[in-house]
């Protein structure tokens, strides 16, 4: 099996099956998808939570290890903030993720308050990833450490210039990745591709250009964050109401 770091060496872009749960893992594994990673917002909605590290870390774990035990191929665990309050706890995380065979993460730059998600000063994050990075020792070299930045998730008016000098940060951490959700437009992607040597991640948004304008502006990594999983239940919602509507399950079987 191609090492899950050499997959974002490839031509075409690695397009990673988001997974909540079990039953979506085998799904994607079936349909030849060469890696999952998990979506901690599908995940924290399937039980009960909002997004932005509500569920614990323990009740995450749990899930992960059963989707991780249930495959074959790399799973990478979306790990938001790192779901602790100190470099330490967020080490001690990832610790717990790579001796269940966890391939990859992704550590973002953004917290949640109330609903809200606030960008976290540049140099604040720059020391705290610096921080985990040399915690991790020589264990750093058996995990894929991809960062998020949201400064085009946001909405910033100078997104791409924020996200740029960001990017010079990480690269000075020697990270793995630069995921960056709501960047949509593709001179956008190009001059972000261009600025890094880092394979880049881009996110599914209904303006995002399709695989192979990706593929030719650069883009290594594609995902689709919780975007099947409320596709997933808002159909759940339609066909419930079509068999409510009809007093009949004739619908199911069409």
């Amino acid at each position: 099996m191609i090492s899950f770091k050499k997959l974002h060496q490839e031509e075409e872009p690695l397009l990673l099956g988001n997974v909540w749960n079990v039953q979506s893992a085998k799904v994607y594994e079936k349909l030849g998808y060469k890696a999952l990673a998990t979506s901690s917002s599908a995940i924290a909605m399937s039980l009960g939570y909002e997004d932005g590290e509500q569920m614990s870390f323990e009740e995450y774990f749990y899930i992960i290890k059963r989707i991780k035990a249930s495959v074959s191929i790399p799973l990478s665990v979306d790990l938001e903030g790192g779901y602790g309050n100190t470099p330490e706890i967020v080490v001690s995380n990832i610790i717990k993720l790579l001796e269940i065979g966890v391939a990859g993460i992704n550590i973002e730059d953004t917290y949640v308050i109330e609903g809200e998600r606030q960008l976290l000063d540049r140099e604040f994050f720059f020391e705290k990833l610096s921080d985990i990075l040399t915690m991790l020792k020589e264990k750093r070299s058996e995990i894929f450490i991809n960062i998020r930045t949201d400064p085009f998730l946001l909405g910033m008016e100078n997104a791409l210039e924020e996200t740029l000098e960001r990017i010079k940060l990480f690269e000075k951490l020697d990270v793995d990745g630069i995921f960056v959700p709501g960047m949509i437009d593709v001179e956008d992607i190009k001059t972000v591709v261009k600025a890094t040597s880092l394979p880049v991640n881009v996110m599914c948004l209904p303006d995002l250009p399709d695989f192979e304008t990706l593929q030719s502006s650069g883009v290594k990594r594609i995902t689709s964050g919780a975007f099947l999983n409320r596709h997933i239940y808002s159909e759940l919602e339609r066909i419930s109401d079509t068999i409510t509507n009809n007093k009949s399950f004739t619908a199911l079987f069409i």
